[in-house]
């Protein structure tokens, strides 16, 4: 995994320079430096970072390939996207997508009230909103409501009963009627996790026959010029384009059909979302078999053609695509507190006047060990090695000699494999796996990585330093919450390897990449850890700008989050401490000092790291 894979997921957002890995734009500052400046604020624990240049490349590269893929194909129609609010709702990201968006009449999408009236209090007026997801009066109102207001919006329904409440509303008052929109239920199922969002099965969607239901409802109630588009989604992150090609096929030809029916004013298709993300690390297992040319291409190509073979009007083409607008804009930042071999350190040999005649050797195999003899000096170690827990079993060594003997072959295999890391023999390699590292890091995988937790998707992990000098340890990742699922362990298919750090001397930071789509949205507090300190970074062409700090909750903010009474939470603990009869009252006020303080910090470990 040369350079960690950077060449292929960063998209050439990232590059590593000087040892350090550094954002690709303007004055470049290495992440390690913005971390360093951070945390000089006394700031401990796991650290999220925003790149809104990165939101705003993303929306410009997917208008410029639509638009680029419209003018080669003589396309009649437009393109417009829409961001899905579920993949990442929070203030700041939404804050840079509007913005960054802007110049592109960029929309949002609901699926829930509350979405909704964000959508409503977010979206630039002519910038389109989309509302998917089951539907109740309340929620079909508020969409009556947006248009009333000036808002481009439509309403996609997902069954008949939805279309009935909007015409029962249209009816009841004296509001605009928004856009409306069908979502279709095809036959084709697209790939990968998400597949079972397309396909006959799926939880959305109007049959065949519904359609054909909501048409009549629509001319009966003289509400069929509101019908203006119709959705598919097909799954999110999909792994490849040609179950898309066939979904497109068939939406396409119903859009055709209904145009012929009457359906006059329908003019758009949406597509829903599901332009995958590259998470991979290794060149062996991407995550998708397509480019966002291809992807792009695919879609008014196969579209134009379908209108041109009926003669109906192009229709404007729409995307819900998210993970691919948000996740690189989000790098999760967390310190190593401890690696659990440490205790190999060659500082902590305690060797005896006399020591057992193997243990001797193996202190010589350590000290002559160099290039030429190392495989001969290796396996003599790890006889010796063999020989001296057998020698332990039998009582004639004590814990001592053991200990020593552990350290020195540890070692010795160390050294064995920087030697020889350019052309490493198979036994090495099999010994680096077995000399796994655990790397403990200060954050909760089940809170800022969910979808590792949950769905096993992996993310780009690499060191933001040392980047100069080859990693060589074989590592696995522990998350401190008091759960074995809490770790990403080390796989042999996809090896994650890091660099042997003493942290005694120094720090060591690992940054994961691509989280900014869905894991602050799906985050949860196990063990009460609550979300990372956030930061939005501006950068221009001197230098880069701290912005909009959100910090982490509090212990007590966190009780109270849950249901608890902070206020009583904090009385009690100050009660037993002012009414102890053990101490002084010097004793009383320093210990109540250090409660008030540890009260109002965040969970996480606060170590020197």
């Amino acid at each position: 995994m040369k350079n960690f894979g950077l060449d292929i997921w960063s998209n050439k957002n990232f590059i590593i320079e000087d040892g350090q890995i550094k954002l690709n734009y303007k004055s470049m500052p290495s992440l390690l430096q913005i971390v360093e400046k951070i945390r000089s604020d006394d700031v401990r624990g796991p650290i999220l970072l925003r790149f809104p240049h990165l939101i705003r490349r993303q929306i410009k590269t997917l208008y410029s390939y639509f638009d680029k893929a419209i003018e080669d194909n003589n396309y009649k129609g437009k393109f417009n996207a829409v961001f899905p609010l579920k993949v990442n709702q929070f203030p700041f990201a939404v804050e840079a997508i509007t913005t960054q968006g802007a110049q592109y009449n960029y929309g949002l999408e609901a699926g829930s009230k509350a979405e909704l009236i964000l959508a409503m209090s977010k979206t630039s007026k002519g910038a389109n909103i989309t509302v998917n997801g089951f539907k109740d009066k309340e929620m079909i109102t508020l969409g009556f409501i947006a248009a009333q207001s000036g808002h481009n919006i439509t309403i996609i329904i997902e069954g008949l009963g939805e279309l009935e409440t909007i015409l029962e509303v249209a009816d009841e008052c004296n509001l605009k009627v928004p856009n409306i929109g069908i979502r279709v239920r095809l036959h084709s199922a697209g790939s990968g996790i998400w597949a079972k969002s397309g396909g006959m099965d799926a939880k959305f969607g109007l049959t065949s026959t519904e359609i054909i239901e909501a048409i009549t409802l629509l001319r009966k109630a003289d509400l069929l010029d509101s019908l203006g588009m119709i959705h598919f989604h097909i799954g999110s992150q999909m792994s490849d384009i040609a179950p898309l090609k066939k979904a497109l096929r068939e939406a396409g030809n119903i859009y055709a059909e209904l145009r012929k029916m009457g359906a006059t004013e329908l003019n758009s298709i949406n597509i829903g979302g599901g332009l995958a993300v590259e998470y991979d690390q290794h060149t062996h297992s991407n995550s998708r078999n397509y480019s966002i040319d291809e992807f792009s291409s695919s879609v008014v190509f196969l579209l134009g053609e379908i209108m041109n073979a009926k003669n109906v009007k192009h229709p404007d083409i729409f995307t819900e695509s998210g993970r691919f607008i948000v996740a690189s804009h989000a790098v999760l930042i967390t310190p190593v507190l401890e690696l659990f071999t440490q205790d190999y350190q060659e500082k902590l040999l305690n060797f005896k006047s006399v020591n057992p005649p193997l243990l001797e050797e193996l202190m010589d195999l350590n000290r002559l060990l160099n290039n030429a003899n190392c495989i001969e000096y290796l396996h003599d170690a790890l006889d010796h090695m063999e020989s001296l827990f057998t020698l332990f079993d039998l009582g004639y060594i004590d814990l001592q000699d053991r200990s020593n003997a552990e350290i020195l072959v540890h070692n010795i295999i160390k050294k064995a494999l920087y030697l020889k890391f350019s052309n490493p023999t198979d036994e090495l390699e099999q010994l680096q796996v077995k000399l796994q590292e655990r790397y403990l890091i200060n954050a909760s995988i089940f809170q800022s990585l969910p979808d590792y937790w949950g769905l096993g998707q992996h993310f780009p992990v690499m060191p933001l330093h040392h980047l100069n000098t080859v990693p060589l340890r074989a590592a696995s990742l522990w998350d401190i919450t008091c759960d074995s699922d809490g770790e990403i362990a080390f796989n042999p298919d996809k090896p994650l390897y890091l660099h042997d750090v003493n942290l005694d001397e120094e720090d060591y930071f690992l940054g994961f990449f691509n989280v900014g789509a869905y894991q602050e949205t799906l985050g949860m507090n196990h063990n009460l850890f609550t979300h990372p300190n956030e930061y939005t970074i501006e950068i221009d062409e001197n230098s880069y700008e701290i912005k909009n700090t959100v910090e982490s909750k509090s212990i007590l903010d966190i009780l109270e989050s849950i249901g608890y009474d902070a206020g009583e939470v904090s009385n009690k603990l100050k009660k037993d401490i002012s009414s102890s009869s053990f101490i002084t009252e010097k004793e009383k006020n320093d210990t109540l000092a250090k409660l008030e303080l540890f009260l109002k910090q965040n969970g996480y470990l606060r170590t020197t790291n």
